[in-house]
C-alpha cells in the first residue's frame, strides 16, 4: 500500500510517537523511509547575528546541528526495525518544504507528529501540523504525544 513515507520530524518530544509509527509502517509495508528536518530559515533569519563572532555560532547552525542529531536518531531506531531510511535536512519553512518534498519524492504518506498547545499558542503561531494537512495531496497521518 506504501512504497515511500515521509516522516517529518523536529528532534523534539512531538515527534516521539510519530517517530515509531512511521518505523513501524515502513517495516509493516517494506517501504522506503524518507526522515526530513527542515531548519526552519523563519528562526534564524530573525536574529541579525552580530553577537556572533563566527557564522558558526549562530541559531542556523545550532538548528542544523539538532536536525542532524533528530536525523541520527532516526536512523538507529529504524535500523533496529531493519527499515531503510533517506535522511533530509534542508532549510526554509517547514510547512512549505515538507509539501515540496512529497511531491518531489512521489510519497504516498507523510507522517507528523504534534502535542497539544494551548488555544492562544496555536492562533499566534500557527500549526506546521495544520498547515501541512491542508497544504499536502498526500494522505497525511498526524500521530498525537500527550506532553505533561
Amino acid at each position: 500500500m506504501y512504497d515511500d513515507i515521509l516522516l517529518a520530524t523536529d528532534g523534539e518530544v512531538g515527534s516521539e510517537n510519530a517517530t515509531t509509527h512511521a518505523i513501524r509502517l515502513a517495516a509493516l509495508h517494506d517501504a522506503m523511509l524518507h526522515a526530513l528536518f527542515v531548519v526552519d530559515s523563519d528562526v534564524y533569519s530573525a536574529y541579525s547575528g552580530d553577537e556572533y563572532v563566527d557564522e558558526r555560532e549562530g541559531p542556523e547552525h545550532g538548528l542544523e546541528e539538532v536536525g542532524e542529531d533528530a536525523l541520527a536518531a532516526v536512523r538507529s531506531r529504524a535500523a533496529d526495525h531493519d527499515v531503510e531510511v533517506v535522511e533530509t535536512l534542508q532549510h526554509g519553512r517547514p510547512h512549505e518544504e515538507i509539501v515540496a518534498y512529497a511531491d518531489e519524492n512521489d510519497i504516498d504518506l507523510i507522517v507528523l507528529g504534534t502535542r497539544r498547545h494551548p488555544e492562544e499558542y496555536r492562533s499566534l503561531l500557527g500549526s506546521v501540523t495544520d498547515r501541512v494537512v491542508r497544504l499536502a495531496d498526500q494522505a497525511v497521518t498526524v500521530v498525537k504525544t500527550g506532553v505533561e
